[in-house]
């Protein structure tokens, strides 16, 4: 199962981006979004309506105001207003590369701050993906145009924050949500997502010439590709962890290249990038490859188990 949600979910978040890449040509970035997080959100509730055995976890987690709004600053507002707030002053390529650090930083986040337990192997996939990950942005684009050193700064620091929190959300998640569904945690934390970026987008976004196809586009997206994303990201932070789930999905800047190529967006990569690309999946099969040890039993309440599918997940009996 967790092999088939991996594929599935890098495959969406491709396509997902692809998407975005068109979309953002008509409609401003913030829009697209707060656009999305909404459309994702009316989705995934509208699927956990139809299943009424996941109403009392969704009553649950509506009933977690600190988690669901923390979990909503954390993941949406401030990784997409810290990443497209970077992409406007550094460009795609420079938030691109400080993104590909998300392993790394999930990597260090969890040892320092929650308990993981790193291992060689893990350390030098890890450093593998994202060092392969830092010389593919360099050698497929410089970034845009060039820049002062105050906008340079600014820039880096908007994406390097956004980076950050979106690695801290994985593991708050997994603490404060642990013990209900991702479908039936994610109607709370999407739709407070869409109020904090629907609210600042309405502020200081003009939303002159945005069409209702512009929009139909931004719904399409949310709703058949972010949600099912949103969906399958969240099971697999539960089943494997946030540095299992963040380093399958930096193979996603290569597929969109690729698929770039494909649909005549831009040339062919060369030889050097091809290369890089292999080198990145080599570092994330190390990351999150390797044989399962067994998941010996919880001690208690709260404990947290560090091997085997469920590593690094709360045991959490019976909380709300």
């Amino acid at each position: 199962m967790v092999p088939a949600l991996s594929v599935l979910m890098v495959l969406l978040l491709a396509a997902g981006w692809l998407m975005s890449a068109r979309l953002v040509d008509g409609v401003p970035a913030l829009a697209v979004a707060s656009g999305r997080t909404a459309a994702s959100f009316l989705a995934i509730s509208a699927i956990a309506a139809l299943r009424p055995r996941s109403w009392p976890d969704v009553r649950k987690g509506f009933g977690r105001p600190g988690g669901f709004v923390l979990l909503a600053f954390l993941g949406f507002f401030a990784y997409y207003s810290g990443t497209l707030l970077g992409i406007g002053r550094i460009g795609a390529s420079r938030v691109g590369l400080i993104v590909s650090l998300l392993p790394c930083v999930t990597f260090v986040i969890g040892i320092v701050a929650f308990g993981e337990r790193g291992t060689v192997r893990k350390v030098c996939g890890t450093l593998l993906a994202v060092a392969a990950a830092c010389g593919y942005a360099v050698a497929d684009g410089t970034g845009g145009e060039a820049a002062d050193a105050g906008t340079l700064s600014a820039g880096a620091l908007l994406a390097l924050g956004g980076t950050f929190t979106y690695a801290l959300y994985g593991y708050v998640y997994r603490q404060r949500m642990a013990d209900i569904s991702p479908l039936a945690a994610l109607p709370a934390i999407t739709g407070a997502g869409a109020v904090m970026l629907g609210l600042t987008t309405a502020v200081f976004v003009p939303m002159g010439g945005v069409t209702a196809a512009d929009w139909g586009g931004v719904a399409l997206l949310g709703a058949g590709l972010t949600a099912p994303v949103f969906l399958i990201s969240h099971e697999l932070i539960l089943r494997k962890g946030p540095l299992y789930t963040s380093a399958v999905a930096l193979v996603v800047p290569f597929l969109i290249r690729l698929g770039e190529w494909a649909l005549g967006w831009a040339g062919a990569p060369g030889p050097l990038v091809l290369v890089l690309i292999v080198a990145c999946s080599a570092g994330v099969w190390l990351t999150v490859g390797g044989p399962r040890r067994a998941q010996p039993p919880a001690t208690g309440s709260g404990t947290t188990d560090d091997t085997g599918e469920g590593a690094g997940v709360p045991q959490i009996r019976g909380t709300s």
